[in-house]
């Protein structure tokens, strides 16, 4: 096995967004005939932005040419807080890594590079929402469950 992690770029949208159906697909048990037609093209807009105004980091893991997995990094300011004087945080998402490869380390390596560049900008607020798979995973890293955290669903 031979892996490369690549930083996306803009030249990497297509695919890029294609793993994010996927990762859709498999985080909500959707059916392949699940129409994601509006989601494919909002989240093709949201590369085309975010890739080059920095808001948002990707990794895409080849075995040679062959996809093998990616995870990304978006970027968000709200008010300053106490804890978090800048007010800047980090939202990872979009981990994956295809099934043949997995167990082999590559979410972990890929977690740690999003996580060292994050840290890189000087955001230190940095928070993912885990699937059971990807769970004992970020565990191993050190992210912690959090408590306080609420949402209003949708009605």
């Amino acid at each position: 096995m031979n892996l490369t992690y690549k930083k996306a770029t803009i030249e990497d949208i297509d695919l890029l967004t294609e793993t994010r159906i996927i990762i859709l697909r498999a985080a909500n048990q959707l059916s392949d005939d699940t129409d994601m037609s509006e989601v494919k093209k909002q989240s093709y807009d949201y590369y085309k932005k975010s890739l080059c105004d920095g808001t948002h980091i990707a990794y895409l893991i080849f075995d040679k040419d062959r996809f093998a997995g990616s995870g990304g990094v978006s970027f968000f300011q709200v008010m300053p807080t106490y804890h978090n004087p800048s007010g800047k945080k980090a939202y990872i998402m979009n981990m994956y890594t295809n099934p043949e490869y997995r167990r082999m380390g590559i979410a972990y390596q890929t977690l740690d590079m999003l996580v060292k560049d994050t840290k890189s900008m000087g955001i230190t607020a940095i928070s993912l929402e885990a699937t059971a798979m990807g769970r004992p995973l970020y565990e191993k890293y050190g992210f912690v469950k959090m408590n306080d955290e609420m949402e209003l669903p949708e009605r």
